[in-house]
């Protein structure tokens, strides 16, 4: 439970003491006629059920005396012969005998009068309210003759200070039978010990006042009491026959759903002005891939102003997936030495040292979907006093098996950035378009139960929810270096660009290698004395290859680098002919560097459109036009305007703009300014209640439903995700995680 529970039950407690004690006595009253009532109501049942037993025996009493009455009327015995009647009929009249002794001990008067004294209601109790007050309050007098209330301790009215020596305490008539009763009840092994038990007692202590006796254990809400009940009574359901589907529920989703449906929480913003930053990312180099590389920039340049406190927050892996997604040799023993790395790596292209702290969460790599997938709840990797504003970088991807705590219930402004066009990589593999279908509900779904505002980088990818279209990517600063050189040597009459074409990406068909071979495959013969070479890795690098040789096209594939390298420098034209990117960042590091760039005419390339070094195609004859165009012509140098759009301080400046985070942050100041606290954002004034009210529900349902493992399993999780497993526990030195606690913070 979080503390603010615990201010909040002191803070009631101290609303009580001064509540009018009659009150509480009319309170206890009616609830005392209400169970009287229900127990009168139980009787009468009781009383019923004995009559429709008392009933049934009568007409079992009628079947029998009928039975006999066949029985003796069936044996005709022969004329004349001295025949004896045989053994059957004789113990069929010995057990009638029996019978009607039986029915005349049940029928008499006095058993029937028996029956009815164990069944009739007891005298009703006269409870004398007077009794419980005093038992609660005593009522004394202070020096002065006047008179007030004593409240009495917990643990004096729960009897737990009886053995105390030398004290005297006396203990009200039904309190000990039912302390009585619930030490017999306590006879069941290690039901008393057990943490339902402490927790009850603690949240009973609440009530009375005494919160210096609970603070070793922290009292239950009341979803959480039911819960715990629940799996308690287990035992007991199945004895009585119930259905034990509820508890089926409880366990298979874990622990309590800490959302609500009109949750409106404020969260309080450090003493020291700053805003906290969240960056939560679903990869880390050294994986060279857009979600691990921009989101490091994002840190850095948001928390070079110094205004802003900002957490990176990134997946660590195992050592065997570590083999399976970084490049050998590159593993790490610990998350530590994998922060020494990309740090080394980040300071050494941006030129400062950023000021950022970099966390780990842990994570399982998924050789179907070639990505990395949370394992257990990310949100609680960030600290409550931390959570302020979460930037998910791809949130669908970071929810569609969140099972924990709702990302807008703990932060103050929850911003999604969406990085990949999944339906395009989807439809591509068997039954593409049914998956497709169901992938994209599932998107709008998680968006709205976990996100504030979504950005989209560009028209390319699925309309979600919440979201708006605005490239807040830049490039690394060491491409915009390389342009510079690039210019100077132009002024000083150097051959800037020695080599002709080139191509860069991870070498898989989703990523532009299908429609690169078809165009150079259909059009083989138009370019002649074209070459074309391809860097890159990938799961597909062999089928690639074969294709392209095949078909004797002129490509000369070699490894993957870095797009910086000194190999990739004297390239004049970049071709890049994927549709299946968001933004491709290979062609704003190109454009950067002062090349060329031929793309397809396509939505993730708008951007790039007022690049004058930019050329797009709509047909195959227009790429063989604009790449023999580029070919015969010298790049212009960027201007200052167009440098500045490739650059990090520019995508900085446009992501606090279109994520709102301006108006938040310029709020603050105004507040600030006029004397005001603007330490906290009400969420009421991000969406409409009854839009607040639909996303709370399908949070609920989504929470519901990733909390089941085969629901889970069915839709495509790892197993044994839900939670993190024992080798995540050592290596991020976390403390295992229980498979159905009673109770969370």
């Amino acid at each position: 439970m979080p503390c603010s529970k615990l201010d909040w039950l002191e803070s009631e407690s101290a609303m009580v003491g001064h509540a009018n004690s009659s009150d509480a006595f009319s309170f206890i009253s009616k609830g005392w006629r209400e169970v009287r009532d229900s127990a009168d109501a139980d009787l009468r049942l009781i009383k019923a059920r004995a009559n429709s037993f008392k009933n049934l025996a009568t007409s079992f009493d009628r079947e029998i005396e009928n039975f006999f009455n066949s029985a003796t009327t069936f044996y005709v015995p022969a004329i004349g012969s001295g025949s004896s009647p045989p053994a059957e009929i004789e113990f069929v009249k010995n057990l009638q005998l029996k019978i009607s002794a039986d029915r005349r001990v049940y029928a008499s008067p006095s058993f029937s009068k028996k029956m009815l004294e164990k069944l009739k209601p007891r005298t009703r109790i006269r409870i004398n309210l007077s009794s419980i007050k005093n038992a609660i309050v005593s009522e004394v007098e202070d020096g002065n003759g006047l008179r007030k209330w004593n409240r009495v301790r917990f643990g004096e009215f729960w009897g737990e200070n009886e053995s105390e020596e030398g004290k005297d305490v006396r203990v009200w008539e039904p309190i000990q039978a039912l302390k009585t009763r619930l030490r017999e009840f306590e006879m069941f092994e290690g039901f008393k010990n057990s943490d339902f038990v402490k927790k009850v007692k603690s949240s009973l202590r609440s009530i009375c006042k005494d919160p210096e006796d609970s603070k070793e254990v922290l009292p239950l809400d009341v979803s959480e009491l039911i819960a715990c009940l629940v799996r308690k009574s287990g035992p007991f359901l199945d004895q009585i026959g119930i259905s034990r589907g509820i508890a089926s529920v409880l366990q298979s989703t874990g622990y309590c759903y800490d959302g609500g449906f009109w949750t409106d929480h404020t969260k309080p913003v450090p003493s020291d002005g700053k805003r906290h930053f969240a960056i939560v990312t679903t990869a880390s180099l050294p994986w060279m891939t857009g979600t691990a590389v921009n989101p490091l920039f994002r840190a850095a340049y948001l928390a070079q102003s110094a205004k802003h406190n900002v957490t990176l927050l990134v997946p660590w892996l195992s050592m065997s997936d570590q083999k399976l997604v970084y490049l050998s040799p590159l593993t790490f023993s610990s998350p530590e030495e994998q922060e020494v790395y990309i740090r080394k790596w980040l300071e050494e292209r941006i030129g400062f040292k950023p000021d950022f702290k970099i966390s780990f969460y842990p994570g399982k790599f998924s050789k179907k979907r070639r990505s990395i997938l949370p394992a257990g709840d990310t949100s609680q990797f960030v600290p409550s006093k931390d959570a302020d504003i979460a930037i998910l970088e791809e949130p669908e991807h970071l929810n569609w098996y969140h099972h924990g705590r709702r990302w807008t219930d703990k932060f103050n402004l929850v911003v999604g950035v969406v990085h990949t066009n999944y339906l395009e990589y989807i439809k591509r593999e068997k039954n593409g378009a049914v998956q497709a279908f169901l992938v994209k509900h599932i998107n709008n779904w998680v968006i709205r139960a976990h996100c504030h505002k979504v950005l989209r980088l560009s028209a390319a990818t699925q309309d979600l929810p919440k979201s708006v279209i605005c490239n807040v990517h830049g490039v690394n600063p060491k491409f915009l270096k390389i342009g510079d050189k690039v210019e100077e040597d132009r002024k000083l009459g150097n051959v800037a660009f020695s080599k002709g074409a080139y191509f860069l990406g991870k070498m898989v068909w989703a990523k532009g290698f299908r429609e690169l071979i078809d165009l150079l495959a259909k059009h083989k013969h138009d370019l002649d004395g074209f070459n074309l070479d391809v860097f890159g890795n990938g799961e597909d690098a062999d089928e690639v290859q074969s294709a392209a040789k095949k078909l004797e096209l002129n490509v000369n594939f070699l490894s993957g680098r870095d797009h910086a390298d000194d190999s990739s420098h004297g390239y004049k034209v970049f071709i890049n002919p994927s549709v299946s990117d968001v933004l491709c960042t290979a062609t704003a590091e190109a454009l950067a560097m002062g090349k060329f760039v031929v793309c397809a005419d396509h939505p993730s390339n708008d951007f790039f459109r007022s690049f004058r070094n930019c050329s797009t195609y709509k047909s195959s004859d227009d790429f063989i036009a604009k790449v023999k165009e580029a070919l015969e012509n010298e790049p212009l140098p960027l201007t200052p305007e167009e440098r500045y759009n490739l650059s990090w301080e520019a995508a900085t400046e446009r992501f606090l703009e279109y994520s709102d985070l301006n108006k938040v942050l310029n709020n603050d100041r105004e507040l600030e300014s006029n004397g005001t606290d603007g330490k906290t954002i009400s969420k009421s004034i991000l969406t409409s209640s009854l839009t607040k009210a639909v996303d709370g529900g399908l949070a609920f349902a989504h929470y519901c439903i990733t909390g089941n493992e085969f629901l889970r399993l069915c839709t495509g999780a790892i197993p044994g995700t839900r939670n993190y497993d024992e080798e995540h526990c050592k290596e991020l030195h976390l403390s295992p995680q229980v498979e159905n606690p009673i109770h969370t913070c």
